[in-house]
C-alpha cells in the first residue's frame, strides 16, 4: 500500500503540470491595445497634418473608421523602406514609426480592433 501511495504522488506531481484546458485560456484573453488611448496618439503624432482635414488633402485618418476601415494599407505603407517613394510618413516629415509602434497597432488589429477603454468596469 505504501508503494502505490509513494508511485501515486510521484505520477500527479509528474503529470499535474502539462494539465491545461483551452476553456482556461480563452477566459483569461483580453483585449490590451484599443483606438482611443494607443493607436489615436500615434496617427496623430505621426499622420497629422496631412491626414487630417481640413489642412490634410491626403486620405482622411482622423476617426476611428477611418484607420479601422484602412488598417491594412496604413501597416504596409509604415513598413516599407525608407526609400520606397509609398513609405509613411512621406518624405521624411515626421520621423518614421518605430518597430515598437507599429507593434502596437498589429497588435491592435489582431485582437479585433476595439475602440473605447473602459474605465472600472464601465
Amino acid at each position: 500500500m505504501k508503494k502505490f501511495t509513494i508511485l501515486f504522488v510521484i505520477a500527479c506531481v509528474i503529470a499535474l503540470p502539462f494539465c491545461t484546458t483551452s476553456k482556461k485560456a480563452v477566459a483569461n484573453k483580453t483585449t490590451t491595445v484599443f483606438y482611443d488611448t494607443d493607436v489615436a496618439p500615434i496617427i496623430m503624432n505621426h499622420c497629422s497634418p496631412c491626414h487630417f482635414p481640413p489642412q490634410g488633402q491626403k486620405l482622411p485618418l482622423n476617426s476611428y473608421t477611418a484607420v479601422h476601415e484602412n488598417i491594412d494599407y496604413i501597416l504596409s505603407r509604415v513598413q516599407l523602406p525608407h526609400d520606397d517613394p509609398k513609405f509613411m510618413p512621406f518624405k521624411m516629415k515626421k520621423e518614421p514609426l518605430s518597430d515598437s509602434l507599429i507593434a502596437v497597432i498589429k497588435l491592435w488589429k489582431e485582437e479585433g480592433m476595439s475602440e473605447i477603454r473602459m474605465k472600472n468596469g464601465e
